[in-house]
């Protein structure tokens, strides 16, 4: 995905999910800028700054960063429990070279019904999950026809998303995206539910700390354990696809 930097062009910058009124705040303070999710692999220059084995989302989040710094006047930073500890470090790291970060933990939620219609959606799966994060800048008022899942996916957006196009309509998302679009993302119990007649990948990033509870899920819900570094590979795609296939 290429960046769009024309000239008068600034950003706010965010990874994770945000508490929902700061970011408000924030745009409302900043109502001319774009707002960018730094998780996105842009394809920008490696900044150097993070070892090679590392989790390729956060090494997004950090070559980004670098990359617009120029152009990007506050970055709103996912730090508790709804994002991960490498990210609590990545904002510690940005701020000591001289970024705007403002921290946010979303950990607490109120009681209203779980709704999680975009997920169980006959979308295309990167649609769902595209879908899904972008709720999280701007909501839509859309309704989705609604599918049986054939198949699951469990776990986080993938750095290279190209791999969900192997995955029928009918998959349901789980795992944290789905707790995005529950707006619960720090909510474990939902993070590890799936349902158990439904055959389901469980996805991570290499280097992520999910990578111990998605071997887990797998193993306890006869899934397909699998992780990425940073592009799905032949191998990755043929296992995938085998799964499907087979089940």
């Amino acid at each position: 995905m290429a960046l769009n930097l024309q000239e008068n062009k600034r950003f706010i910058g965010m990874w994770g999910y945000p508490d929902p009124e700061v970011l408000s705040d924030i745009k409302a303070k900043y109502p001319e800028h774009e707002i960018i999710d730094l998780d996105i692999n842009y394809q920008v220059p490696d900044s150097g700054l993070l070892p090679d084995a590392y989790c390729r989302i956060i090494r997004n989040i950090v070559d980004n960063s670098i990359y617009l710094k120029d152009k990007m006047d506050v970055i709103v930073a996912s730090i508790g429990e709804e994002k991960c500890d490498s990210a609590r470090l990545t904002a510690l790291l940005l701020k000591d070279i001289g970024f705007n970060v403002i921290e946010t933990r979303f950990e607490t939620y109120d009681n209203r019904v779980i709704q999680v219609p975009i997920s169980t959606s006959n979308l295309k799966l990167a649609d769902k999950i595209d879908l899904i994060m972008a709720n999280i800048v701007k909501k839509q008022d859309v309704s989705f026809k609604q599918s049986k899942a054939r198949f699951g996916f469990w776990g986080v957006p993938p750095n290279d998303m190209s791999f969900l196009d192997l995955f029928p309509n009918e998959t349901h998302v789980y795992g944290w995206v789905r707790c995005v679009e529950a707006q619960r993302p720090a909510d474990i119990d939902l993070e590890m539910y799936v349902d158990e007649d439904v055959p389901t990948v469980f996805f991570v990033q290499t280097f992520c700390s999910k990578m111990q509870i998605a071997k887990y899920l797998a193993k306890k819900y006869n899934g397909l354990y699998i992780d990425v570094d940073d592009i799905a590979t032949n191998s990755f795609r043929a296992k995938v696809e085998a799964f499907i296939k087979l089940r």
